[in-house]
């Protein structure tokens, strides 16, 4: 039997960034539709404006709902009937607006099973914020819609960074890491290796929280007295294989991260300056530890170049192809895991 194509729900973030182009520039490559049955939430004006604009061959089927989508389509729901004004390169409310309409409309969808998993585009998140939303980004707002608890995971085919804080000011990031919140990161990173990424006993490496591990307490005192307990609990009390602190202004530029699956960073800049400095451009911005799939590109709304023709789709097109891999994976481990026999049998395979 022909195996379903994945139902992939794309928001198309703000109007007047790039998210549009690099959605329609994806679908130029019509075998992406022997994949996926992709499902914009925008309406047809929009796309259409935006297609002309940017004389992209990419065809599309305008949808009143979700259950008429067809394969072999780039299908489009319209989820509004005015006519937004473009204007690219600029931050307006009716951006912000209209990115919300986007997403809600996805998420909605994503909740009631009529998609299989939510690819987002780009949004501003100073002009979306609303009564509706008032979240610092994506991740946040998810964690909120759809069960589970949310790990801000950044992935290229040869690094993985997660973070145990994402989107908060500086400031307050000592104050958040404690041990209980270090143990629920590493532990959703962990499953999502597992789950997601296929890799039967994942090695992840953690970043230490201040310059040098706190050089035993000269430079802080957080690393000794919350991280390293934190990871002795997990190592060998949870037998989940984590390893550090290591001081991350060596780690990466030492080529140290070649030798695990994956990185846990403390808080934002530390993980994302590096992963986007080796990874820029391919990597995927992919939200673990929900109980639905949903990836996004690694790079903002970029106004600077919007409405020029000249955005690169290729991490829009790799968040794509994340999305189904990860739907994928997870329907084969719970389709594994009914069976505990198949599972070792697996383990036994992989290890001869």
């Amino acid at each position: 039997m022909k195996e379903k194509l994945v139902r992939v729900g794309i928001s198309i973030g703000d109007m007047n960034g790039i998210g549009l182009e690099v959605i329609l520039k994806t679908f130029e490559d019509h075998q992406i539709l022997e994949l996926c049955t992709p499902i914009i939430f925008a309406s047809n004006k929009l796309v259409s404006f935006q297609r002309k604009h940017f004389n992209t061959m990419t065809n599309f089927q305008g949808i009143e709902s979700v259950t008429a989508a067809l394969e072999g389509k780039l299908n489009v729901v319209n989820c509004w009937k005015e006519t937004p004004t473009v204007n690219f390169g600029e931050e307006t409310e009716e951006g912000g607006n209209f990115a919300f309409l986007s997403l809600q409309a996805a998420v909605e969808a994503l909740k009631a099973g009529d998609i299989d998993v939510l690819v987002t585009a780009p949004i501003n998140k100073n002009n979306i914020q609303s009564n509706d939303f008032h979240f610092p980004g994506h991740t946040d707002y998810l964690a909120k819609e759809l069960e589970g608890n949310s790990l801000m995971f950044l992935v290229s085919e040869e690094l993985k960074v997660g973070l145990m804080t994402d989107h908060v000011p500086l400031k307050e990031v000592s104050a958040l890491i404690t041990e209980e919140l270090i143990i629920e990161k590493a532990r959703l990173m962990n499953e999502s290796l597992v789950k997601d990424f296929r890799l039967q006993r994942p090695k992840i490496a953690v970043l230490g929280i201040n310059p040098h591990c706190g050089d035993k307490g000269v430079i802080g005192k957080e690393d000794d007295e919350v991280l390293r307990p934190a990871l002795k609990k997990l190592y060998f009390d949870e037998n989940i294989l984590v390893f550090g602190p290591f001081a991350a202004d060596s780690f990466f530029g030492s080529q140290t991260y070649r030798n695990y699956d994956a990185v846990l960073a403390p808080y934002h800049d530390q993980g994302l300056i590096a992963f986007k400095t080796l990874a820029f451009g391919s990597g995927v911005n992919y939200t673990a530890g929900l109980n639905k799939v949903r990836t996004s590109p690694d790079h903002g709304t970029a106004y600077e170049i919007a409405g020029k023709g000249i955005a690169d789709p290729e991490s829009f097109r790799h968040a794509i192809f994340m999305a189904i891999d990860v739907f994928r994976n997870r329907e084969e481990y719970a389709e594994l895991t009914k069976n505990p026999l198949k599972v070792r049998t697996l383990e036994l395979d992989k290890d001869r």
